[in-house]
């Protein structure tokens, strides 16, 4: 018997200016469950993400996280339920140092003013430890944030959005731009952080998508094509067609 999915989207549909953008769509997540989300430009992919974040409300349906509805939260109440997004561009404090850019993100009421004068916790300094590991970023903790690559920013913005404690992080390309040995690094960095919570990512690059070894979610035009292994969907006859063939 399956456990209650920890998110449930059903029936959900929202269209902006007489475009469906999302069309009946029904996706559920399991607990500690990793999901790729692939499908071509329009497809429905951010406009998903924007509807479990609460930043799109549906016209209809059921977005449920845990059993609770997200359709009736604003998005800082479904960040405090612990959904954390991250968008494709990296944004840090690139002035700050890699160690206070996470110090900054910390579950917990830590402004910019009280990083000055403020003496860390020991919670905190093992946690930030913790984060500098699980990010590859410990050597580079005392460098400021401006000076990492691309890839780099990427990871940092990643753990910052850890130090939300999040129990669903949703990712949104996390390796455009990258090069290829970040962008295996990135699929690493994503199945350890897969070990204590789910994960939602959107991508185009397929041999990214191939390395972290999960299920696949194709969307078109704001509906769910194909659901199942990369190699499954990818021999498809329809999303070879509409999106893969392209």
């Amino acid at each position: 018997m399956n456990a209650s999915p920890l998110l449930e989207l059903r029936n959900v549909s929202v269209s902006f200016d007489g475009f469906r953008a999302i069309n009946d769509l029904s996706l559920s997540l399991q607990p500690g469950e990793m999901r790729a989300i692939i499908g071509p430009n329009g497809a429905g992919k951010t406009t998903m993400m924007d509807i479990i974040t609460g930043k799109t409300r549906p016209d209809t349906g059921i977005v449920r996280f845990e059993g609770r509805d997200l359709t009736r939260l604003d998005e800082p109440a479904i960040a405090r339920l612990g959904i954390g997004r991250k968008f494709q561009k990296p944004t840090v404090f690139e002035a700050l140092s890699v160690r206070d850019n996470l110090l900054l993100s910390l579950k917990g009421l830590r402004s910019p003013f009280s990083l000055l004068f403020a003496k860390k916790t020991e919670v905190e300094t093992f946690r930030i430890r913790a984060l500098l590991e699980t990010t590859r970023l410990a050597a580079r903790a005392e460098e400021q944030a401006g000076s990492l690559s691309h890839g780099q920013k990427q990871w940092l913005e990643i753990g910052m959005l850890l130090g939300q404690e999040p129990q669903l992080l949703l990712v949104d390309e996390p390796v455009a731009g990258m090069t290829d040995a970040e962008t295996m690094a990135t699929a690493d960095l994503l199945r350890d952080i897969n070990r204590t919570r789910s994960v939602v990512v959107v991508e185009h690059d397929m041999e990214f998508v191939r390395a972290l070894n999960v299920s696949v979610t194709v969307l078109h035009e704001g509906s769910v094509l194909a659901e199942g292994p990369l190699d499954e969907v990818s021999a498809d006859p329809r999303v070879i067609d509409v999106y893969l063939g392209r």
